[in-house]
C-alpha cells in the first residue's frame, strides 16, 4: 500500500483507469484492516468490560479524530489517523455489544444477523456499482440532507426517550448507508475520489452506522428479554 496521493488532473481514459484501480484497491485493502482493527478494539473493550463513554465524549472524539484524519490525508500519518479513528470507533462498539449480549437470551443471534446483513449489503452494493459502472454521484444531496435529518432525530430520541423515533431513525440510517456505499463507491470508480483514505473512511463510516441500525431493529423485532 503506498502513500496516498494528492488530488491530480488526469488526462486521458487509459491514464484514468489505471489510477482509478489503485484507488479502489488501497481502498478496499485499508477498509478491510481497519474492520479487523476495529473489531479487535471492540473485543478489548468487552473483554475488560469497559463502560461506554457517553454521548459527548463519543461525538468529541470522532469528530475530532475526523478532522485530524481530513488534515493529513495526504500524508503517510493519515494511515495512522485512519487506525485511531476506527480504532476508537471499536472501543465505542463493544459496550454496545456487550449491553445486547447482556440484555438479551438471544443476543448472540441478534449481532450475529446483524454483522451478516452489513457484509451482505456492504458486498452486494459495491458489487453493484463496480460491475454496473452507474454514476451515483445524484445522491450525494440526498445523503447529505437525510443523514443531518437523521442525527438530529436520533439525538432527540436519545434525549427524550422516544423508541419508535430512535427506530424511525435507524431503518432511515439504513437506506442511507446503502446510498452512501453507493455513493463513495461510485465516486472512486469514476475519479471523483482520488484519496484513498477518504474514501476508507467514508465506506467505514457507512458500515459501523449500518451495523448498529441493523442491530437495533433486529433487537426491537426479534429480541428475546431476559
Amino acid at each position: 500500500m503506498g502513500q496516498p496521493n494528492k488530488e491530480s488532473v488526469l488526462t486521458g481514459t487509459e491514464a484514468q483507469a489505471p489510477a482509478t484501480n489503485k484507488v479502489l484497491r488501497n481502498t478496499y485493502m485499508l477498509l478491510a484492516m481497519t474492520l479487523l482493527f476495529s473489531a479487535a478494539t471492540a473485543g478489548v473493550s468487552m473483554a475488560m468490560d469497559l463502560p461506554h463513554p457517553g454521548m459527548i465524549l463519543t461525538l468529541v472524539g470522532y469528530f475530532g479524530l475526523l478532522f485530524l484524519t481530513n488534515a493529513l490525508r495526504n500524508s503517510v500519518w493519515g494511515i495512522a489517523a485512519v487506525f485511531a479513528l476506527t480504532g476508537f470507533m471499536g472501543l465505542t462498539l463493544g459496550p454496545i455489544i456487550s449491553q445486547y449480549l447482556t440484555m438479551l437470551a438471544n443476543g448472540g443471534q441478534i449481532v450475529a444477523m446483524a454483522f451478516g446483513g452489513t457484509g451482505a449489503i456492504f458486498v452486494g452494493l459495491s458489487t453493484y456499482a463496480v460491475t454496473t459502472q452507474k454514476d451515483f454521484s445524484f445522491l450525494g444531496g440526498f445523503i447529505m440532507v437525510g443523514v443531518l435529518v437523521a442525527f438530529l432525530a436520533g439525538l432527540g430520541a436519545a434525549i427524550f426517550q422516544i423508541p419508535a423515533l430512535s427506530l424511525a431513525v435507524s431503518a432511515a440510517f439504513i437506506l442511507l448507508m446503502s446510498a452512501l456505499i453507493l455513493w463513495e463507491t461510485s465516486n472512486i470508480i469514476h475519479g471523483g475520489e482520488t484519496n484513498y483514505i477518504m474514501a476508507t473512511v467514508s465506506l467505514f463510516v457507512a458500515i459501523f452506522n449500518l451495523f448498529l441500525s441493523l442491530l437495533q431493529i433486529l433487537a426491537a423485532l426479534a429480541g428475546q428479554e431476559r
